[in-house]
């Protein structure tokens, strides 16, 4: 019976570490080694919606913006990459560049200068490509592709346009309207700070609408203003929509089957942060938030957010709705739509927005609007995650190098765990020193395993020794451990953060494999030290699984590969001095 439930677990072990090995391919962009990717197999059988070309087509509903049973408008929808012959208008500044259609003044592609999309340049990792043939792209910097207008598998961009909440038929200028980018400078020059770009539509429905980019040196927030001109003579009620449309592809899952959140997320005063899951709104059960005075919507994914704002002057209090739609052909759609006041003929009216795109950085995201570093997604122990950021953080500002704040965070952390890590390690110790008394009476009394059980359990007690001692205190740090675990996966600080010699980015793999090999030695020598397992089974499984669990390691970033080692050199140290004290070394 014995031997079936070990041959279980085996099988069950083994491949485990298929179904790890072949996600980790899958979530650094590669194709799967064993299973086919559900992901791909549904992108793959996609077939792109044909798009209106008219600058004002038809709007089509949105859930929880029905005309029908609620009067209200509902934000016109494009499912797939524009036709239409839009100006296409290149921006360049010191952290963007942007490609800006003349088709509704939309962001339709957006990358990142200062993040570079490659990892691991150089290393064992890229000879080995080269000797079983594999082609090696160049090591030059390519920017992060936050948005991009393209195929409904990474279509992403920004929309803004009008509505007409009286449905009388009358359409204003929408995101798929054509719109004029006027005269003026598209880069960012020297000793230049902001840069305005500018686009206006022909009036429609008696509106004219101009949309104005203005970006600053150094920032990630794009202050956008919208102006209305009422050109008719009458007056005009409007509502204005800031959209943000994605593809719902999702990164399979990472290291220990966690990934941080990838999708819409939504925030009012009332509601609070609020995640909306593509499959949630593909099931019509998301539930948005209430209209309100405040909030914002965003777009998260890992390490990097794209989030519509109005927390300008002159754009308090503007009551919202929130909206979500499935567009079909895997897209996906967040909305907030803004009620304007009743416009005069010959009126203008200017509304500011901000649209950021940009990397999770928690100090920075708390300074634009309320709870938007809530997009940072720290998992489940988040009330731990955010202490132990700060905490990192603060060394960083110390220290200057986010590989040595880690050893330091490890360090302070194990200080705090000193003693109950001691009670542990003493009690391993003890089970140590009685493994031969155990070991003997086992081969004793192979034959008799009630009279064995019962014979170790007097071992026990008469040595004062409790099997389950070194487990309880460990227990009770793992969520520590977990919640440390998060704030590296999550922490944008860490892309293509050096730590020293040949570890250029701290959140990919080691190329040189050395951290991995050292983290295996210093499992290795941990096995040793703990006591022998009485079944010579669980012994060999005991040195089988560190082996075993190194091949994982090595595709670890590095920063959470050097969290391990340090973790685990300081725990040797601790369990060495106590077991040199107790005199079990070596037994």
């Amino acid at each position: 019976m014995n031997d079936i439930r070990r041959t279980i677990l085996w099988v069950i072990f083994g491949f485990s570490l298929v179904l790890l090995w072949d996600q980790w391919q899958v979530y650094n962009g590669n194709k799967p080694t064993f299973l086919p990717s559900a992901h791909q197999a549904e992108n793959g059988n996609q077939k792109v919606a044909p798009v209106a070309t008219s600058s004002t087509p038809a709007p089509s509903s949105v859930p929880n913006a029905s005309a029908d049973a609620n009067g209200t408008s509902s934000v016109p929808v494009q499912t797939a990459a524009a036709t239409a012959a839009g100006e296409q208008v290149k921006v360049s500044t010191d952290v963007f560049d942007i490609v800006l259609d003349g088709q509704g003044g939309t962001v339709s592609r957006l990358q990142l200068r200062k993040y570079d999309e490659s990892t691991n340049h150089g290393g064992l990792v890229e000879t080995f490509k080269r000797l079983i043939g594999q082609p090696v792209p160049p090591n030059e910097i390519r920017e992060v592709t936050l948005m991009e207008d393209g195929s409904p598998a990474t279509r992403y961009v920004a929309q803004t346009g009008l509505l007409n909440p009286e449905n009388s038929g009358e359409r204003f200028p929408t995101h798929l309207t054509l719109m004029t980018a006027r005269d003026g400078p598209r880069q960012l020059a020297d000793g230049q700070n902001t840069l305005e770009v500018a686009f206006e539509s022909q009036p429609v429905g008696g509106l004219k609408y101009v949309k104005t980019y203005v970006f600053k040196r150094g920032d990630y927030s794009i202050q956008v203003k919208h102006q209305i001109v009422n050109v008719s003579d009458q007056p005009k009620d409007s509502q204005l929509y800031l959209q943000l449309v994605r593809h719902g592809t999702v990164a399979s899952s990472t290291m220990l089957g966690t990934n941080t959140f990838t999708g819409p997320a939504a925030y009012s005063a009332e509601k609070k942060f609020h995640k909306l899951s593509f499959e949630d709104i593909a099931k019509k059960k998301v539930e948005v938030p209430p209209p309100a005075d405040n909030g914002w919507i965003a777009m998260v994914q890992h390490y990097f957010v794209s989030a519509w704002l109005l927390n300008v002057p002159g754009s308090d209090n503007i009551r919202r709705e929130f909206r979500v739609a499935d567009l079909g052909n895997n897209l996906y759609s967040i909305a907030m739509v803004l009620q304007l006041p009743k416009l005069a003929p010959g009126a203008t009216q200017t509304i500011d927005s901000n649209l950021f795109a940009g990397p999770e950085e928690e100090k920075k995201l708390e300074a634009l609007a309320p709870g938007l570093e809530l997009v940072k997604d720290y998992g489940i122990f988040a009330i731990i995650s955010k202490p132990l950021y700060w905490l990192l953080n603060k060394l960083h500002g110390f220290l200057g190098n986010w590989g040595w704040s880690i050893v330091a965070l490890v360090v302070l952390l194990k200080a705090a765990f000193y003693w109950l890590n001691a009670k542990a390690y003493a009690s391993m110790a003890k089970m140590k020193a009685v493994s031969p008394k155990v070991t003997e009476m086992r081969a004793r009394l192979k034959d008799k395993p009630q009279e064995m059980q019962q014979e170790m359990m007097r071992i026990y007690r008469e040595e004062k020794v409790n099997p389950m001692g070194g487990c309880f205190p460990i227990v009770i740090q793992i969520p520590v451990f977990i919640a440390l675990y998060w704030v590296l996966l999550s922490s944008v600080e860490m892309r293509h953060a050096p730590w020293i010699g040949w570890i250029h980015d701290l959140s990919a793999p080691d190329p040189w494999f050395i951290l991995p090999v050292v983290m295996t030695a210093t499992s290795l020598f941990q096995t040793w030290l703990n006591p022998t397992p009485p079944d010579p089974m669980q012994a060999r499984l005991m040195w089988i699984m560190p082996l075993a669990f190194s091949v994982m390691f090595i595709f670890f970033p590095a920063g959470l590969v050097l969290y391990w080692i340090t973790n685990n050199v300081l725990s040797i140290a601790q369990q060495w001095f106590i077991n040199k004290r107790l005199g079990v070394l070596g037994k």
